[in-house]
């Protein structure tokens, strides 16, 4: 899975990136290789606002996009709810996927020929 970090009003250093691709691990085991990560970190300048610190994340799939906004008031505390939000998403994408394939398939009938 490709990951690309974006910040705005945020600055996004190694430690942090480090921090995002060690959080999305999980969910790059359950998704394609090709797949393609957006993480946008951004900051509200509004004193007013307690929950100044937002994290998006976007999962492009094949067919689907997957995503997961969360803001907090720490940076970190942000995007550990992002990831759990994409991780549930993913997980019920990849059962739905699975159910449908299942589905799909003949099975053979069990009436009574006539």
């Amino acid at each position: 899975m490709r990951i690309e970090v974006k910040g705005r009003n945020v600055a996004v250093g190694d430690e942090l990136r480090k921090r995002i691709e060690k959080r999305l691990e999980k969910v790059a085991r359950q998704v394609s290789p090709l797949a393609q990560c957006t993480v946008e970190l951004s900051e509200e300048r509004n004193p007013s606002i307690a929950d100044s610190q937002i994290a998006e994340i976007n999962l492009r799939l094949k067919g689907t996009t997957l995503r997961a906004r969360n803001a907090a008031s720490s940076m970190n505390r942000a995007l550990n709810l992002a990831c759990d939000e994409l991780t549930r998403q993913v997980k019920r994408h990849s059962e739905k996927k699975r159910g449908r394939r299942i589905s799909t398939k003949a099975e053979p009938s069990t009436a009574p020929l006539q």
